[in-house]
C-alpha cells in the first residue's frame, strides 16, 4: 500500500545532516507500517522499539541520554546490533515514554548523522516537546489518490493523475469516490476492501464494517486512558455529537458546531473547549472556522475559537456511525447527503496542508469553503454533492465579495477547460484544486 508521505521520508533519507523524523497522527493510520515496512526498503537494516507493547524498553532511556549511551542500551535490550551508516532506529509510541521524547533534542543535536525515526498517536498530548529538534509530519487516513492506487488499476490511477475530463473516466472515477465514501481511507479497511475485491459484495461490506466499528471501539478505549486531566465523557460526548451534527440538516451545510445539549448540560464553548482540543490533538477532528463580512487574507487572522465546525477523521467511519449502508451511499445522485462530500473535500483539503478550513456565511447564504491562493486572493469554493451545479450562496457571495475566481466542487464532470473565472470541478479532483488554485 503506497503512501505519499514516503516521498518526504526519502527525502530526508538523502539529506547528510538531518533531525529526528517524526511521525504523529491518529491510530491506525498506518505510521508503523509506513516507517517498517514501506520507508524501512530504503536501510539494510530496521530496528524497531515499541513503547506500548515493550515499556521495559524505557530502561533504555533511564541514565543518560547521550545518543551513543541510548544506542548502546537499545542494542543490549534487543539483542540487536546497530550500524549507524545503514540502518533505521524506529521508537514507535513514543508517547510512552517521555524521557525517549526528551532524547529527540540530543540526537538532533549530537548524533544528526543518525537515522533516527519516531512515531505516536498522542504527540498532541505531550507536555514537553523538543520544539525545533525533529522534522515533523502527520499521517493522514489514506486520501482518495492513495486508495485509488491501491485499487491497482492503472489505467484509472492514470486518468486521475492527468485529470482527464471524459465521461468514461468520469463513470469510472465518481463510482470510485462513492466506494470511497464507504470505506474511508483507513488502511485496514482500504487493504480489507480491495483483498476481496473477488468476494461478494455482502462479503466485502460486512468485513470492511466490522473494522470500522473495532476503530470506533478502540477510540473510545483510548478517551479514558489518554484523556489525563480532561473528562472522558466529554470528549466521547462531542466525537460522537460530531456525525449527529453533520447530517442533521439534509438540504444544505450546517454552520457551525452547537454546543448545547452536547453534554451535561453544557452550552458554551468553554465549557466544551477542553474536549475539542483533545480531540483535536490526537488528530480525531478536523476544525473549520466560519468567516463572517468580507473575508481577507489571511483568513487565521480572522478567526474565532468558539465559532468553530467540526468534522471527523475519516468519511467511511462518519457513515459507520451514523448507521449509512454500503447500498444508500451508492444510491443515484447522492443528493441529501452533502454533508458527506463535504467532510469528504475537507479531509482531502488537509491532506494537502490546508489545516484548519474556513468558511463563510451571512444571514442567508453560506460558502463551505474559502481559502486563499499565491497571491492572497480569497478563492470561494462551493461543494455540491450531486448533479445541481446551481448555487444561490455562490451568487450571493460573488455580490457581496466580487471574487477573482470561483470553484464550485460538483458531481458532475466538471467545467469546460477553458473557464478560467467561475470553475466547475468533479469533487474526487479535490486534490487537484487545493495544487493548482490554493495557497497551500
Amino acid at each position: 500500500m503506497h503512501r505519499v508521505l514516503l516521498e518526504k521520508l526519502l527525502r530526508w533519507k538523502a539529506q547528510k545532516m538531518r533531525k529526528p523524523l517524526l511521525i504523529d497522527g491518529a491510530r491506525q493510520t498506518g505510521k508503523t507500517y509506513l516507517l517498517q515496512h514501506l520507508f524501512g526498503k530504503a536501510f539494510n537494516q530496521v530496528l524497531r522499539i515499541d513503547f506500548l507493547e515493550s515499556p521495559s524498553m524505557a530502561d533504555a532511556f533511564a541514565g543518560s541520554l547521550n545518543p551513543e549511551n541510548i544506542v548502546s542500551n537499545i542494542e543490549l535490550l534487543t539483542g540487536q546490533l546497530f550500524t549507524p551508516a545503514t540502518d533505521l532506529l524506529i521508537l514507535d509510541e513514543i508517547g510512552e515514554c517521555p524521557r525517549a521524547v526528551t532524547s529527540l533534542k540530543y540526537f538532533a543535536e549530537k548524533a544528526p548523522h543518525l537515522f533516527i525515526a519516531a512515531s505516536g498517536s498522542n504527540i498532541g498530548l505531550l507536555n514537553t516537546f523538543p520544539v525545533g529538534k525533529v522534522e515533523q509530519h502527520n499521517l493522514r487516513p489514506l486520501s482518495f489518490r492513495e486508495f485509488l492506487l491501491a485499487s491497482n488499476e492503472p489505467a484509472l490511477i492514470k486518468a486521475f493523475d492527468n485529470e482527464l475530463n471524459s465521461t468514461a473516466a468520469h463513470t469510472k472515477l465518481f463510482d470510485k469516490l462513492t466506494d470511497y465514501y464507504f470505506t474511508g481511507g483507513m488502511p485496514e479497511a482500504v487493504n480489507t476492501w480491495f483483498k476481496l475485491a473477488d468476494q461478494s459484495i455482502l462479503e466485502r461490506v460486512t468485513a470492511t464494517t466490522q473494522i470500522h466499528a473495532d476503530l470506533v471501539s478502540g477510540y473510545t478505549r483510548d478517551f479514558g486512558k489518554y484523556s489525563g486531566k480532561v473528562d472522558a465523557s466529554l470528549i466521547d460526548s462531542i466525537f460522537k455529537a460530531v456525525p449527529s451534527q453533520l447530517s442533521s440538516v439534509l438540504d444544505e451545510s450546517v454552520k457551525r458546531f452547537k454546543f448545547k445539549n452536547v453534554h451535561d448540560r453544557k452550552s458554551r464553548y468553554l465549557e466544551l473547549e477542553s474536549g475539542i482540543t483533545w480531540l483535536e490533538k490526537c488528530r480525531l477532528v478536523l476544525k473549520n472556522y466560519p468567516i463572517e463580512g468580507s473575508p481577507r487574507s489571511p483568513l487565521a487572522a480572522y478567526k474565532k475559537d468558539n465559532l468553530v465546525k467540526l468534522f471527523l477523521i475519516d468519511v467511511g467511519l462518519l457513515n459507520h456511525m451514523l448507521g449509512v449502508s454500503y447500498k444508500e451511499t451508492k444510491q443515484q445522485g447522492y443528493e441529501y447527503k452533502g454533508y458527506v462530500a463535504e467532510n469528504f473535500v475537507q479531509q482531502e483539503l488537509a491532506a494537502a496542508g490546508i489545516d484548519p478550513t474556513f468558511s463563510w456565511n451571512d444571514a442567508r447564504a453560506e460558502i463551505e469553503f474559502i481559502a486563499s491562493d499565491q497571491a492572497g486572493n480569497i478563492i470561494p469554493i462551493e461543494v455540491k454533492s450531486g448533479k445541481r451545479t446551481r448555487a444561490k450562496s455562490l451568487q450571493s457571495y460573488i455580490q457581496k465579495c466580487n471574487p477573482s475566481k470561483t470553484i464550485k466542487l460538483t458531481g458532475t464532470q466538471g467545467s469546460s477547460p477553458l473557464e478560467q473565472q467561475h470553475l466547475v470541478f468533479p469533487l474526487y479532483y479535490t486534490e487537484h484544486v487545493a495544487r493548482r488554485h490554493l495557497n497551500n
